[in-house]
């Protein structure tokens, strides 16, 4: 499967516990930020069917996709923009909710970033975001970074690029959302699993797509890299289901107002 589908399954029940906390109403102007192929945008485009929704995502191919799935979904209020939510001049007061499923954890300045989120929002306007909650609470993670030792010593705190858990300290959240005026600022838990693949082998070629294992991959020895590819199959195996690969995890559902 490709990587916007396969993404899709992956957070297939977080997606419904997305959906149900925007509560997003038929007059809704919404904004998805971190929109990916644009699942959640049009999710709300449906539901705001005398409003609107855009979704804004830095991925080039993931818009390119979007767009292709609305049009052929016959989607006539939603849109998509090439965009860094961070930056981005988006009309002032527009939106009544702005939504995101795992894509706020990512701002170089997150203070800016909500603060111009907030920009956008009319007055009494929602924030309703999806993140993960500590790497450690979060199965997926350490399975795969113990799977990762193999290849020869502990990884170390680092991660290669963005950081998926940037948001999972409420206490740190509720600060950084307050800085950027966002006022009564809630934590929802969320336990629900993600999806990996109908098999082991469907999964074990999921997990070869992130970043932290292609690396370390690429980078070992063969014979190192056999050990890693070994452990990663061994987890993915001890956690099939008759409906696939399922790993525990964590998130918060955070919402506020402006």
């Amino acid at each position: 499967m490709g990587h916007a589908a396969g993404y899709d399954a992956e957070l297939r029940r977080h997606h419904e516990v997305l959906r149900r906390a925007a509560g997003v109403r038929v007059t809704d102007h919404v904004l998805d930020v971190g929109c990916g192929a644009g699942q959640t945008t049009r999710d709300a485009a449906r539901a705001a069917g005398a409003g609107s929704a855009l979704g804004v995502d830095v991925s080039a191919p993931a818009i390119a996709r979007a767009r292709e799935l609305a049009r052929a979904q016959g989607l006539r209020n939603v849109t998509f923009e090439r965009a860094d939510a961070q930056v981005h001049r988006f009309p002032p007061a527009r939106f009544d909710v702005a939504i995101s499923r795992f894509g706020t954890m990512f701002f170089a300045d997150p203070v800016a970033a909500f603060t111009n989120l907030g920009r956008a929002l009319r007055p009494a306007g929602r924030l309703v975001m999806m993140v993960w909650q500590a790497a450690e609470r979060n199965e997926w993670d350490v399975a795969v970074r113990r799977s990762l030792a193999a290849a020869g010593g502990a990884v170390d705190g680092a991660r290669p690029g963005p950081d998926p858990f940037a948001l999972a300290d409420p206490p740190a959240v509720r600060e950084i959302l307050r800085d950027a005026g966002f006022h009564d600022v809630a934590f929802a838990d969320v336990r629900e699993p993600v999806w990996y693949g109908p098999d082991v082998a469907a999964a074990l070629d999921w997990v070869r797509g992130f970043t932290c294992t292609s690396e370390i991959l690429t980078r070992s020895d063969p014979e190192a890299a056999g050990r890693v590819e070994e452990r990663l199959r061994r987890e993915c195996a001890a956690r099939l289901r008759d409906d696939g690969v399922w790993f525990d995890s964590r998130a918060w559902i955070v919402t506020a107002h402006v």
